[in-house]
């Protein structure tokens, strides 16, 4: 069993910052068709192109306004500081590629209103000073379910925005909720205890409603990223404004101003603006998802087509090719190569090859070849029929087993022990 993922470099963004990078992308084309609007017979608009590329240059910046902590009067008056910056260096290297000297001279003026600027807005910067912490709104709307796709949210209840700074990053959900999520090893279907949050940029709440003051308190001390991550180290970590994804061959960490991507075909570095790549990483569609109990262990986390489960019993792992079922010292993993293992139990199928091991019993086929080594003893059985009978009973092995190790079971060994026994018997028979 194999899966594939498709991978792209859609990013998960509002419409009014993709503008912006539009609009980035248009300025930087204006300035190349300005700066050759010689060969291009363009003299005559050369007022009018270095116009429309200042006013390109305050609507980026200003359309970018918010995009790390929300909007603040502060960060309107530095997007203006920054706008009056660009266009006093344009204006004044514009002198040396042929901009007319009306225009050239208020390059000194642009930089005034730059500074001054700069230094408004650190002011005002006192005025919209707020810890920068999750904090749960006092507001309350409706929650009749959501879906994400593959994975889906049922019940009713209230739910209350999350924020960082002044930025959406979550939301928390008090009432009946249950999550359903189609994997590759079927259905995963869990009721969660409130409350619960969902890190999400997605709209989930329907029409306002009134607020548990109550809630809302103490939920505020559990959203504390203290109580919420307290392990050395955690595979997943979502906070909505910080996020880390570690899988089998691939990391993905996402903080204000910085978001770094590896892969085994390369990987890339965002710092603000600046992009570093290293080979062509593969980008996850969309942005990460998670819902999370707050007062128990269940978390689950989506990033592309990467999913991860945890529960107290549990953790169910798929990347699109491979999905991986933990429980205590027991797993199962179903990709191009099936396997389960518990203790010095393993099973594990491929394309033509099968091995099983049960303590002092080791049974394997490969390119029509099976050897066992059992009781101290070692056989070798040239024989492509008993290298299908391995591998068959190897699969049969694994489909009994999987489903009681799913349903919480655990490795039925007495099973186990028959299968494995019948098995010998039925080579013996190649052997004589």
């Amino acid at each position: 069993m194999s899966f594939g993922w498709k991978y792209g470099a859609t990013r998960h963004e509002g419409p009014r910052f993709r503008l912006a990078e539009y609009l980035k992308a248009v300025t930087a084309i204006l300035l190349i068709v300005w700066l050759f609007k010689g060969p291009l017979r363009l003299e005559t608009y050369n007022d009018q192109i270095v116009y429309a590329i200042i006013v390109l240059l305050f609507a980026f910046e200003l359309l970018a306004v918010g995009k790390w902590f929300g909007v603040t009067i502060s960060g309107i008056v530095f997007a203006l500081a920054k706008g009056f910056f660009w266009t006093s260096v344009f204006l004044f290297f514009g002198q040396w590629l042929g901009m007319s000297e009306s225009l050239h001279a208020y390059d000194g003026t642009a930089f005034a209103y730059a500074v001054v600027l700069a230094i408004a807005g650190m002011l005002l910067a006192k005025f919209d000073e707020k810890r920068l912490d999750l904090k749960v709104e006092k507001k309350a709307y409706e929650f009749n379910g959501a879906d994400f796709g593959d994975i889906k949210l049922e019940g009713t209840g209230k739910a209350y925005p999350v924020k960082f700074g002044r930025k959406k990053v979550g939301w928390v959900l008090d009432g009946e909720v249950a999550v359903e999520v189609d994997t590759p090893l079927g259905k995963v279907s869990k009721k969660l205890l409130s409350p619960v949050i969902v890190w999400t940029e997605e709209k989930l709440g329907g029409k306002k409603v009134s607020p548990d003051a109550a809630f809302v308190a103490r939920v505020n001390g559990l959203v504390n990223p203290e109580r919420l991550y307290r392990k050395d180290k955690d595979s997943v970590v979502d906070l909505g404004f910080i996020k880390v994804y570690e899988g089998e061959g691939f990391e993905y960490v996402k903080l204000p101003f910085i978001e770094v991507i590896e892969t085994p075909s390369g990987e890339e570095v965002r710092i603000g603006p600046m992009r570093f790549r290293d080979g062509n990483p593969e980008m996850p569609p969309g942005d990460m998802l998670t819902i999370r109990e707050l007062r128990n262990g269940f978390q689950l986390t989506r990033i592309g087509d990467r999913l991860t489960i945890k529960t107290e019993e549990y953790t169910v792992e798929t990347d699109g090719k491979r999905v991986t079922y933990r429980s205590g010292n027991e797993s199962l993993s179903l990709g191009e190569t099936v396997s389960l293992r518990s203790g010095d139990v393993s099973v594990s199928v491929g394309r033509d090859r099968a091995r099983i091991k049960i303590e002092d019993v080791v049974i394997s086929a490969r390119d029509g070849t099976v050897r066992i080594r059992a009781g101290g003893k070692t056989y070798s059985i040239e024989n492509a029929e008993a290298c299908r009978l391995v591998l068959d009973k190897a699969k049969r092995i694994v489909e009994e087993q999987s489903a009681e190790l799913i349903e919480g079971l655990g490795i039925d060994r007495a099973l186990l022990n028959r299968r494995v026994k019948e098995l010998l018997d039925e080579l013996m028979g190649y052997i004589g």
